[in-house]
């Protein structure tokens, strides 16, 4: 199977600071990635620097063969790399509609489809966006991604901070656009052992390196070592 994505050497951060050093691994298309690691160890500004947010000090990304490192942010969309940040940044004076329009490309994600995956966004769709609950917001900014229509699809914490019965059906949805969906999915999260449960592939970082690299399901399987690794959940 072709890659996605391709990483070799990248020294990363924010400015004069360096955070991420030697990172190097591929992901081919189609598949999915949890990255792991305790706070503050680098796995946000992965994401980022794959987006193009960080100042990269060395080392080259490939996106389907072709680099990206040196292209903004904006094009790195246009070429299908979508992101849900941490933060969710969804626009706080516009509708959820309009939050969705202002995102939209062509492609398979239409607003009906968005609406048949997130039935309480077509409910919400009038209301303004700071006046949805969290897992709303949540939710728009998936929703807000995939309209893009990614082939690559970056996801910071989707589940942090939400009340257990919206864990669940957004785990339930994560799990579903890696299955059914023709998207490569690379996924930060806290709770480690959710993360490894809908993923095929692992990475745990540490002071901003690669530490460990297996299959999901056999560090799923050895719970000492997913311990010592991370803060397991």
């Amino acid at each position: 199977m072709a890659e996605a994505l391709r990483i070799r050497g990248v020294r990363a951060g924010y400015g004069a600071t360096v955070v991420l050093e030697d990172i190097d691994f591929g992901l081919a298309e189609r598949s999915s990635l949890a990255v792991l690691g305790r706070n503050g160890v680098g796995k946000t500004t992965l994401l980022a620097t794959l987006m193009g947010h960080t100042s990269l000090h060395a080392g080259a990304i490939e996106y389907r063969g072709r680099p990206v490192a040196h292209l903004p942010v904006y094009a790195r969309a246009r070429l299908g790399i979508g992101y849900v940040p941490q933060a969710r940044e969804i626009f706080p004076s516009l509708t959820v509609e309009e939050n969705l329009v202002v995102s939209t490309r062509p492609g398979p994600w239409t607003f009906e489809r968005i609406y048949n995956l997130f039935p309480r966004l077509a409910e919400r769709r009038r209301h303004m966006g700071n006046h949805i609950s969290g897992g709303e917001q949540q939710m728009l900014a998936i929703a807000r991604a995939l309209v893009g229509n990614p082939t690559l699809l970056l996801m910071d914490e989707p589940l942090e901070g939400l009340a257990p019965i919206i864990v669940d059906g957004l785990l339930a949805v994560i799990a579903r656009l890696i299955r059914e969906e023709a998207l490569t999915v690379i996924l930060v999260e806290q709770s480690a052992r959710l993360a490894l449960e809908v993923t095929e592939h692992a990475l745990v970082l540490s002071r901003g390196r690669i530490v460990h690299s297996s299959a999901s399901a056999e560090l799923l399987a050895d719970p000492d070592r997913l311990a010592s690794l991370v803060v397991a959940q």
